[in-house]
C-alpha cells in the first residue's frame, strides 16, 4: 500500500493510504456591518455568497445594533461564520487613528464591544467563532506588544474560546497563543504589503488593490504558494489561515467573486472559521 497527499474532496485510490495537504484549504473573510443608520458602508449582501466568514462591525469605529442584527441573519443565511470587529470608538476617523486609551478603558471597550455582537447572535441562533481588531488596532497590535497581550487577554476573559485573527506572524497572534487561545494567521487579497511584511499604509498610492484578477491572483499565490509580492516586487514567504477581501474596498462584490473563483479554480478548498 502507497501513501498519496491529496487535496479535500479528491478521489482517494483503492489500497492507498491518504494524508491532505493543509496548505490548500483557507477561510476567506471580509469586514462587514459597517453601515450606521441610513448610512451604507460596504456591499455585505453582494459580498456575503463569496465569502466563508464575516467580521462584523460592533458599534465602535462602525455599526449600530440594528446594522449588527441585520448582518448577522445575512451571514446566517449564507452559512458564513461570524466573528466581531472590534475597533477604537471613532467613528470620525472610522477607527483608522490611534486612540489614547489606558489597557482598562481599552479592554473594557473591547468587551462591550463583543458582548453587544454575542448578544445579537444568541438571539438569532448564531455562533460567535472568532475575534478581529479593526484598522488602527489591528495594525497596531500587529507590533506593539503591550497592546497585542491587552486584546489577547480581553478575549480570553470573554466566555468561550474564541479564535483571535491578526496579521501573519504578528505579535497579535503571539500574545494570542500565549494567552491559551485559537489563532488565524491573516493574509489580505486586496491590500498591498511593504517589503517587511507589513500592510502598505492606505495613505500611500497602490495600497488598495481595486483590480479583481490582481486580488485573485495574489491570494491564490498566498494559499497555494505561500508567498506574496511585496509593492517593491520582492517576495515574501507568508503562511495564512485566512484571507481578508475588505467590504469597503470599491467594487468589493466584483473583488469578492473573482478571489473565490480562482481559489476554486486552484483547487484550494476554502472553508469557514470554527469554534474550537
Amino acid at each position: 500500500m502507497g501513501v498519496v497527499t491529496l487535496r479535500p474532496g479528491a478521489t482517494v485510490p483503492t489500497g492507498w493510504a491518504v494524508t491532505y495537504d493543509a496548505s490548500m484549504i483557507v477561510d476567506l473573510n471580509a469586514d462587514v456591518g459597517e453601515s450606521y443608520g441610513a448610512w451604507v458602508m460596504g456591499a455585505d449582501a453582494d459580498l456575503m455568497p463569496f465569502i466563508t466568514s464575516g467580521n462584523v462591525a460592533c458599534g465602535a469605529h462602525a455599526g449600530d445594533p440594528l446594522t449588527m442584527w441585520r448582518t448577522v441573519a445575512l451571514a446566517k443565511r449564507h452559512g458564513v461564520a461570524v466573528g466581531a470587529h472590534p475597533g477604537y470608538p471613532d467613528r470620525d476617523g472610522f477607527g483608522r487613528r490611534d486612540l489614547p486609551m489606558t489597557p482598562y478603558e481599552l479592554e473594557a471597550s473591547l468587551l462591550a464591544q463583543i458582548g453587544a455582537l454575542s448578544a445579537i447572535c444568541g438571539a438569532l441562533g448564531a455562533q460567535l467563532t472568532h475575534v478581529k481588531p479593526h484598522g488602527a488596532l489591528y495594525n497596531r497590535a500587529a507590533a506593539d506588544t503591550e497592546l497585542a497581550a491587552c486584546i489577547a487577554g480581553a478575549v480570553a476573559r470573554f466566555p468561550g474560546r474564541l479564535t483571535v485573527v491578526g496579521l501573519a506572524g504578528s505579535a497579535l497572534i503571539d500574545a494570542a497563543l500565549a494567552a491559551g487561545l485559537p489563532v488565524a494567521d491573516e493574509a489580505f487579497a486586496d491590500r498591498a504589503y511593504e517589503p517587511d511584511g507589513s500592510l502598505r499604509s492606505r495613505d500611500l498610492p497602490g495600497a488598495v488593490h481595486t483590480d479583481p484578477a490582481l486580488a485573485a491572483a495574489q491570494a491564490v499565490s498566498i494559499a497555494r504558494d505561500g508567498r506574496v509580492r511585496a509593492h517593491d516586487g520582492s517576495s515574501l514567504e507568508i503562511r495564512a489561515d485566512t484571507i481578508c477581501i475588505h467590504g469597503d474596498t470599491p467594487g468589493a462584490a466584483a473583488v469578492g467573486r473573482a478571489v473565490r473563483e480562482a481559489l476554486d479554480k486552484a483547487g484550494i478548498e476554502v472553508r469557514p472559521l470554527t469554534r474550537v
